[in-house]
């Protein structure tokens, strides 16, 4: 592994082994704490879009495996407009050992990777986000068991970066995935094409439909994710006319398998997507979810690294 840009770009065996190591890694903290495998190095942290998870989870799992972390703010790089993406990368891999890049346009961490020496990492992106799919997919095993072929995963909301990487992890490691959006709302179609791909040769099963209540029935996990994302909120207030059919409510997660897990990367809007007694309620896992983030990230930046 050389960058971390798209789930896609890894076979099923490699992103089980990436898995493998995230569920190590966690068993190793709570017991002992992690050995300092990265000590020496330093990520740099490129923000262009501003995030709890993103920022601490990065952060912390560089300082329990013995490393550092530093925190570059949309003022101090213009990525592409104050200085070259091309010259951000290169003077950046003299300074640091690892790059990190939360992003509103894909082509620029694909550009950052191009140009760095260094190993980079995908943040979010408008295309994908591809840390957040791994997180997602370290909870759902710890639920349902590494080995769990044919578990029907869904999501339902908007068809977003978040629903890119969840498709293909999710198709990657043999589980079947319903997306459920509105007209408008779709999937990349590139996106599509490639999950469409992998589940050939995975057996996974890719639907997609229109209707929320369609698209939970027999799930083992309903998924949905902010109606209006960050650099949307122009479209509020359409928005806000088009998804209320979708929120993930107590009705709707009634209508899937009754042990379903009720997941979303955060940060919610409470009662609007997902409601407060589905948030806090039984079948919820939000929250292991979200600090998953800090395992499967350690995973990633140590494969990246050659040292778990």
């Amino acid at each position: 592994m050389k960058d971390f840009l798209a789930i896609s770009d890894y076979s099923s065996d490699e992103i089980q082994d990436l898995l493998d190591v995230a569920v190590k890694l966690k068993k190793e903290y709570f017991e002992k704490g992690n050995e300092p495998i990265l000590k020496g190095r330093v990520l740099g942290m490129i923000f262009q879009k501003p995030s709890l998870r993103t920022r601490v989870s990065f952060d912390m799992a560089m300082r329990h495996c013995g490393g550092d972390a530093l925190y570059l703010s949309p003022n101090e790089i213009g990525l592409g407009k104050r200085e070259s993406i091309a010259d951000i990368a290169r003077v950046l891999s003299g300074y640091v050992q690892a790059l990190m890049a939360r992003t509103f346009d894909h082509a620029h961490v694909l550009e950052l990777a191009q140009w760095s020496d260094i190993p980079v990492i995908n943040g979010l992106s408008d295309y994908n986000h591809p840390c957040q799919g791994m997180a997602d997919a370290l909870t759902i095993i710890e639920k349902f068991g590494s080995k769990s072929k044919g578990l029907n995963i869904s999501y339902v909301g908007d068809g977003n970066n978040v629903t890119v990487s969840l498709m293909h992890v999710s198709a990657l490691l043999g589980w079947n995935v319903t997306v459920g959006t509105p007209e408008g709302y779709d999937l990349n179609p590139r996106a599509v094409a490639i999950a469409e791909d992998i589940a050939q040769r995975t057996g996974s099963r890719l639907t997609f439909v229109r209707d929320p209540h369609q698209a939970v029935k027999g799930a083992h996990v309903i998924y949905t994710d902010t109606w209006t994302s960050m650099g949307q909120e122009e479209e509020t207030a359409r928005r806000e006319q088009v998804f209320p059919p979708y929120q993930v409510n107590a009705k709707l997660v009634s209508e899937a398998d009754k042990d379903v897990i009720v997941m979303h990367c955060l940060p919610a809007h409470r009662n609007h997507e997902l409601t407060d007694e589905v948030a806090d309620g039984e079948h919820s896992v939000i929250f292991q979810q979200a600090h998953n983030r800090l395992h499967a990230q350690k995973a990633i930046i140590a494969r990246l690294f050659g040292v778990a």
